[in-house]
């Protein structure tokens, strides 16, 4: 039985198919070479197509290596060249690359052992032993641990300072007991201004050992009609006694409240960080809240923050404005200036009477949870925060 002609059966479509070079393909014709039609011959069966398909076209494709070959095969003059292919070219490369590599690393070796004279090379992978393993080998010591196990140097401090620490006197008034003769150190009498001791040489003043006192620290929420002093036979009421059970030692308040005037006042033995806190160089922030007699206008307020003259020289605010909440008679003002009555004087030079003084922070200390007239002691980060400054 005839098959008809349908689809793929149609002679022109298969030349069309099967592209240039061969033959029944439309276009001039190409002649694949003896060679080349012997290698088909012998690579496809009789009677077999494609993949050895019955009924093919009798057509095999070839690999890229196989047609180099074949095109290079029977032609004169040619030298034969063989592809490899991509899979033994990736091997080869590998294969090299390691030989390459590990005659750098053997050149590598070398060249350390030849710089360790004999020494044991740590090699990749091992554990290296630290600086101070090393060293402890060696029968030395790091700089770090000759630290911890060297006894620290006692500090020396000045005599009077001594005295004065210890809540004897002032050291002014410490110098002058000094050259009468009535201190002695490790009983041997000295009279020379700026003899150092140290903290545990034993020190009398008038025959009586002085042990330093402990550095104490009192915040102190100061109310009004109350003198900053310690001492005053005219005054009313002292400070001191508002104190008197917060410590043994002797205390001293750090700078001054006017009578009228309340708020923030420390009280503390430490002689160093009083003179620091008052010292007009370290600048120490003091907050005040005034209350005037008559609202304050936007212009008074610039001109406070500019600054303006006084008797005893110019003054500016580092820092004023309105408090929240209140009426505009209330102002809070920054200020780092000791000097005596300082705020009340700047808003008197404006045309303002000062009604209420009330000292807010000192030195970045509040009176929060701190009631009037009440005390508290200082925590040993407020201390390093103020020694900081």
């Amino acid at each position: 039985m005839r098959r008809e002609n349908m689809g793929g059966s149609n002679p022109g479509r298969r030349a069309a198919r099967r592209g240039p070079g061969v033959p029944g393909a439309e276009g001039p014709s190409r002649r694949i070479p003896h060679a080349s039609r012997s290698a088909a011959r012998s690579a496809s069966p009789s009677g077999t197509g494609e993949e050895g398909r019955p009924g093919g076209r009798g057509i095999k494709r070839f690999s890229g290596a196989e047609k180099g070959r074949i095109a290079t095969g029977n032609q004169p003059g040619k030298k034969v060249v063989r592809r490899e292919a991509p899979s033994e070219k990736r091997a080869f490369r590998r294969a090299t690359l390691g030989e390459e590599r590990a005659r750098a690393s053997k050149r590598t070796m070398e060249r350390k052992t030849s710089h360790t004279s004999g020494k044991k090379l740590v090699l990749r992978g091992e554990k290296r032993p630290t600086r101070s393993q090393l060293l402890r080998e060696l029968g030395h010591t790091t700089e770090r641990q000759e630290k911890l196990h060297t006894p620290l140097k006692e500090e020396l401090i000045r005599l009077n300072r001594f005295i004065s620490n210890a809540g004897v006197c002032s050291r002014r008034e410490a110098d002058k007991f000094i050259a009468a003769g009535v201190v002695k150190v490790n009983g041997q009498i000295v009279t020379e201004l700026g003899t150092k001791v140290s903290p545990t040489d034993e020190v009398r003043f008038d025959d009586q050992l002085i042990t330093p006192e402990r550095k104490v620290y009192v915040l102190l929420n100061k109310p009004k009609d109350v003198v900053t002093t310690t001492d005053d036979p005219h005054a009313e009421h002292t400070v001191m006694e508002l104190v008197k059970g917060a410590c043994e030692e002797r205390i001293y308040p750090v700078g001054r409240l006017d009578r009228n005037t309340t708020g923030l006042l420390l009280l503390t033995n430490d002689g160093e960080l009083s003179k620091k806190l008052t010292h007009p160089s370290h600048k120490v922030s003091k907050v005040y809240q005034v209350t005037l007699d008559k609202s304050v206008s936007v212009a008074d307020i610039k001109t406070i923050a500019n600054g303006i003259e006084l008797d005893d020289g110019f003054i500016a605010a580092d820092g004023i404005t309105f408090v929240e909440g209140q009426d505009k008679d209330t102002v809070g003002i920054e200020i780092h200036s000791g000097r005596h009555r300082i705020v009340r004087r700047i808003f008197e030079a404006l045309g303002y009477r000062v009604r209420a003084l009330d000292r807010v922070s000192f030195a970045g200390l509040t009176k929060k949870n701190l009631p009037r007239g009440k005390w508290r002691l200082l925590s040993p980060r407020e201390v390093s925060y103020l020694k900081m400054k």
